[in-house]
């Protein structure tokens, strides 16, 4: 009975953690959402150059996020 107990209550705690990530935002509401502060990546452009400039410099596509290979100096 107490293992049935501590599944169930774990459970519920597991339910009422999930509903409160779940929120409707009004229409008036999504402008503050839509700020620079809340992107995801805040420079985009300088990100997209600094990519570049990586894959320039290594002379190799994709595999931005690893180390190692090319010349070694980044």
């Amino acid at each position: 009975m107490n293992r049935i107990f501590r599944a169930r209550l774990a459970l519920l705690i597991i339910f009422t953690a999930s509903i409160y990530g779940c929120a409707s935002v009004a229409p008036w509401e999504r402008g503050t959402l839509a700020k620079q502060q809340m992107a995801l990546d805040a420079t985009p452009m300088q990100s997209v150059m600094r990519v570049h400039h990586y894959s320039s410099r290594e002379a190799a596509a994709g595999g931005h996020s690893s180390g190692g290979g090319g010349c070694g100096c980044y």
